[in-house]
């Protein structure tokens, strides 16, 4: 089943990626203050996933393909690894709509006991 990680980065920002099935990373968000924030990031994905023209289909200065899912204010809110093909990115796009909504999220910030 795919989840959301949080994470935090070494500069003490919070992130999440999306991780498929597979446990492939299919999309990872901006860096975010507060947890608060990166959960509402999460949110947002699943919110806009299911909508096509929130995909933003790019190609790298080093040609290789990614895409941006964007919020309706135009806002990025998570970018895929870079693909060796369009038709990767393609697939990467309807896996980030198919396993978005129903995702579970899991915090590895939290310390265990």
């Amino acid at each position: 089943m795919a989840k959301f990680e949080i994470t935090k980065r070494k500069n003490g920002e919070f992130q999440f990626n999306l991780k498929a099935g597979n446990g492939e990373v299919i999309l990872t968000s901006e860096g975010y203050t507060a947890k608060d924030s990166c959960k509402k990031g999460i949110e947002s994905v699943k919110k806009n996933a299911p909508i096509h023209n929130r995909y933003e289909k790019k190609v790298a200065k080093n040609g290789k393909p990614f895409f941006n899912l964007k919020a309706s204010n135009g806002q990025i809110i998570g970018s895929s690894e870079m693909y060796a093909s369009e038709s990767g990115r393609d697939k990467g796009i309807e896996s980030v709509k198919r396993n978005a909504f129903e995702a579970e999220i899991v915090d590895l910030t939290v310390q265990k006991e």
